[in-house]
């Protein structure tokens, strides 16, 4: 059945979608017709709906959908401006969908869509919560990866079994059908960061749930932009310490931890380096403090809240706002510097007190004040 068979549906009344698949996007233009037409002929008379999530394109995947939206009513997107993230385009997506049954996958064809029936079938069927569409069971396979990315896969498929031992033989995937009662049990324990949200949901359930699944073979993607990254596995390491600490440890206060580290390696360098160069104290002191307030910003900007990157003029304007707050940091890192200093009479062990002290505040002030949430702005381009 064409877009153009489709366009006749209009005429009757649709039925309520019993399926609804959520489907992020991120410079997808030239896959989403042909996914809309192999979807339609996988599902068959299953009642669907299918919930584009787009984080504003650049190449406009949303106008797109909105065109295909004229003549197929079953499709619907919301564009999200200011916004990035699997995870998150996921939680919204599913918010709004209105069957009972949400399969979460991506747009590029790497996940197998000939298999949503049989997983909508055993979801249903089994009465199951829910349903894996998974690389490693008998059948299934990971299709073109290199040994490198294969080995990647098995690591970070053990570590997530640290969280959910051996309920699913593929914790990582991103293709799986869940149940709408069962994602609302716990939309309010995920995490919005990072790109592994069936890992979240299990881990994240306060029973036991049961899972059943569909091998598949996983294929060469046709379009689009891959959203493998080194962010992307730095963001699964720090859902797996916030699970395992039971939030103690958010992943992005993780990850501003790490460049705090950072930050404090180039402050001591540069404060022992400035030593050697015959400064005293105080002057060798105050600029540590500068550069490496300097390599905190662009580093976090680069990592920590790049969901919230700033760039032109607001990287400016953010550096500057950055160094003006966390100036209230440094006048108490220098003067715990300078106690410790007559106390101690070691430069390292003053300087690191200073650093200490001047990082307790850091991340409150940052994340409410230089890279502060934008106010949400999710558009219903179609549907």
């Amino acid at each position: 059945m064409s877009l153009i068979e489709g366009k006749k549906a209009r005429k009757g009344r649709l039925t309520a979608p019993e399926l609804s698949i959520v489907i992020p996007t991120y410079n997808e233009r030239g896959n989403i017709a042909a996914l809309v037409d192999a979807v339609r002929s996988a599902l068959g008379d299953v009642p669907w709906e299918m919930i584009i999530v787009d984080d504003d394109s650049p190449d406009q995947t949303f106008s797109e959908v909105s065109r295909l939206a004229r003549e197929e009513p079953r499709l619907r997107c919301l564009r999200r401006v200011g916004r990035r993230g699997l995870s998150s385009a996921v939680i919204e997506g599913a918010m709004v969908a209105n069957g009972g049954a949400i399969a979460v996958m991506d747009a590029d064809f790497q996940h197998d869509e000939r298999i949503l029936r049989t997983m909508y079938d055993k979801l249903i069927g089994s009465n199951a919560d829910i349903v894996v569409a998974t690389r490693y069971a008998e059948g299934g396979g990971i299709g073109e990866w290199d040994a490198k990315r294969a080995k990647m896969s098995d690591f970070a498929t053990r570590m997530a079994g640290m969280l959910v031992g051996n309920q699913t033989s593929d914790p990582m995937s991103g293709f799986f059908m869940v149940r709408r009662d069962v994602f609302s049990g716990v939309i309010y324990d995920l995490s919005q960061q990072g790109y592994k949200i069936l890992l979240d949901i299990i881990s994240s359930s306060p029973v036991p749930l049961k899972i059943e699944e569909v091998p598949y073979t996983f294929r060469t993607r046709q379009e689009g932009e891959s959203k493998i990254s080194v962010m992307v596995l730095a963001q699964f390491l720090f859902l797996i310490i916030e699970k395992l600490t039971h939030g103690l440890v958010p992943p992005r206060f993780a990850l501003f931890s790490i460049v705090g580290g950072f930050g404090l390696l180039v402050h001591l360098l540069i404060l022992n380096a400035l030593k050697l160069a015959g400064f005293d104290f105080l002057a060798a002191q105050l600029t540590a403090t500068g550069v490496a307030m300097i390599s905190n910003f662009v580093m976090n900007n680069e990592f920590t809240y790049r969901d919230r990157r700033l760039t032109g003029l607001s990287f400016i304007a953010g550096l500057v706002l950055f160094c003006l707050v966390c100036s209230f940091g440094a006048l108490a890192n220098v003067g715990v510097a300078q106690i410790a200093i007559h106390q101690f009479g070691n430069w390292s062990l003053a300087g690191l007190a200073g650093a200490i002290m001047g990082a307790v505040f850091n991340f409150s002030a940052a994340t409410s004040l230089v890279w502060r949430r934008p106010r949400k702005r999710i558009f219903a381009a179609a549907g």
